[in-house]
């Protein structure tokens, strides 16, 4: 979603895929009903195998587990050069529970609070920063997500699920060439998704930072649970990363797209997946939404599960 070292010269550039406007979707109403997720289910897809998991079955209230996640807390990374995460947002990442909880039902709650005048929100990194295709292979990462339950009211909310380069983590250096892969973004409440690939150099170079990244048109996402997800395959020619909502592609870039260089750092490494409901930044700015007095507090993005597969040649 966005990167985590950048300089706010990746504000137009933020590390989540900033397209041309385009004219709004009608907004779904807060509070609408929401169906048990369709894909919830512990089985791996024909083909693959499930290499890591969390369901989030704990008891309401309590954290997710510290086995396989790590909180990501304040305003940046440790020593990164620039605050609000490179990217202009608003909240401050908290380790409480009022911002990060089991529902009890199944689910892992990232709930965005206003205290005052201050946003509080949360901000979760998967420990492992080892999934990647096998030699010849490939990797599925998936969530199932019920994004944040707002409409009109909903204006700077930025929740996410993204996966960034295994190298971030020596010094927190080194955006965007490390490889940033967007599985899902969404701004403002609008019904509707994004999904992009950052990689390259700044200000701009390859992969288009410029421009927001390699990233999808607006895809539509109606109110409710949906399985997203992202598979970085090495075994095409060219190799390539795909985006699927439920099972249905709807975004593709492949190696052809850059130089062989620029793919290899981006993509021949481990990766860790991030989950988090940012406030405010360039991204929803883009799509004319800024956190104000009308933007409400307390609506969650709910996770049922993450899941990562591998696929062998």
């Amino acid at each position: 979603m966005r990167v985590a070292v950048l300089l706010l010269i990746a504000a137009a550039l933020t590390s989540c895929a900033t397209p041309a406007a385009q004219p709004p979707p009608t907004p779904p109403t807060a509070g609408s009903a929401a169906a048990a997720p369709s894909a919830g289910t512990a089985r791996a897809p024909a083909g693959w195998t499930q290499v890591w998991r969390d369901d989030f079955d704990g008891p309401a209230g309590s954290p997710p587990s510290t086995a396989n996640w790590l909180h990501d807390t304040g305003t940046c990374y440790p020593g990164c050069p620039a605050k609000q995460w490179g990217t202009g947002e608003i909240e401050t990442m908290t380790d409480s529970t009022a911002n990060v909880a089991m529902d009890g039902n199944g689910h892992l709650a990232i709930t965005p609070v206003r205290e005052g005048d201050h946003w509080t929100s949360g901000r979760i990194e998967t420990r492992r920063a080892d999934f990647q295709p096998p030699p010849g292979g490939a990797l599925r990462v998936e969530a199932a997500l019920r994004l944040p339950e707002v409409g009109a009211d909903g204006a700077g909310y930025w929740p996410a699920f993204w996966m960034l380069g295994a190298a971030l983590r020596d010094g927190y250096q080194g955006w965007p060439g490390i490889g940033e892969v967007d599985v899902m973004e969404s701004v403002n409440g609008r019904p509707s998704v994004f999904a992009a690939m950052h990689c390259g150099s700044l200000p701009d170079g390859p992969c288009k930072e410029v421009g927001g990244g390699l990233g999808s048109p607006e895809h539509p996402s109606p109110p409710g649970f949906h399985t997203f997800a992202a598979e970085l395959d090495y075994s095409t020619s060219p190799q390539q990363v795909r985006w699927y909502l439920d099972g249905v592609q709807f975004h593709t870039v492949t190696a052809a797209q850059v130089d062989a260089d620029t793919w290899q750092r981006a993509t021949q490494h481990g990766f860790f997946l991030i989950l988090n409901v940012a406030i405010g930044g360039q991204f929803p700015k883009a799509y004319g939404g800024e956190p104000g007095p009308t933007t409400v507090s307390g609506r969650p993005m709910l996770v049922d599960h993450v899941a990562v597969y591998t696929k062998a040649t």
